[in-house]
């Protein structure tokens, strides 16, 4: 499933320079929804506002890979599962067709706004924190939530997907499309999100066209984290109190290997 699929490729195009200085949105406002793919093809190309779809060298989706960390009492996870207001995640992520990394902060605070810092990791340490990507983490979190983790930080899942990026110019906002997602603990197999796509929109506090778009369509936001619901619909004896019904009802998985 490509962009053209959901009338994208005739969209105008932004570069990621362009698009980082207009809605770099480090810190926002997102808004999550798990769609049948054909339902989301239907949807997305009945939509009439302006949009501009990131496109670098001709192509317009890339692949993500995304490697979650968290101390042996998953001490993020369960901060996340009971809706604690102060928590964060930790990851590396890795964009394939480039070969660029990423050490990545992220924490969520008052009214649920979300926070990502970041800084380069060289993709070969994807599934490892080197002795300054741990400084760097302890110096944000003491920063941002005022707490460090107590256990040491470890990979527990990785994620892969296609993603397609959209600019909306009347908000400054942005969405993402992503296909074809994947989880894998490690050393065990790869689950993939079989027959749908997760949407996500990044706004300030006020929803977006897209949103409000969906939202006529009868599609309404999820409560999905790739990290935490990839964890709960891995792991059945994880509590997964926030991700019940999504893990129950409508995260169809299938495995790969």
């Amino acid at each position: 499933m490509t962009a053209g699929i959901f009338g994208l490729e005739t969209r105008p195009p932004i570069s990621l320079d362009d698009l980082d200085s207009a809605a770099a949105l480090q810190t926002r406002m997102d808004r999550k929804y798990v769609v049948e793919a054909r339902t989301a093809a239907s949807v997305l190309q009945g939509f009439g506002a302006d949009v501009r779809v990131l496109d670098m060298l001709g192509r317009r989706s890339f692949t993500y890979d995304s490697v979650y960390f968290d101390t042996p009492a998953l001490d993020s996870y369960l901060l996340a599962a009971h809706g604690r207001r102060r928590r964060y995640k930790i990851r590396t992520r890795t964009y394939v067709d480039s070969g660029v990394g990423f050490l990545e902060v992220k924490t969520e605070g008052a009214r649920a706004a979300t926070v990502k810092e970041r800084i380069p990791y060289d993709p070969a340490d994807s599934h490892r924190l080197t002795a300054e990507g741990l400084a760097y983490i302890s110096e944000t979190l003491a920063c941002s939530i005022g707490s460090v983790p107590s256990g040491t930080l470890r990979p527990v899942i990785a994620t892969r997907y296609r993603r397609i990026t959209l600019y909306l110019p009347a908000s400054g906002s942005r969405a993402t499309i992503d296909l074809g997602v994947t989880w894998r603990k490690p050393g065990g197999p790869s689950y993939e999100l079989d027959g749908a796509l997760i949407i996500e929109t990044k706004s300030g506090s006020a929803a977006s066209a897209l949103d409000r778009h969906l939202w006529s369509s009868g599609i309404r936001p999820s409560r999905i984290s790739k990290f935490a619901t990839g964890m709960a619909a891995l792991d059945p004896t994880l509590p997964a109190n926030r991700w019940h019904r999504t893990v129950s009802a409508s995260l169809p998985l299938r495995t790969l290997d």
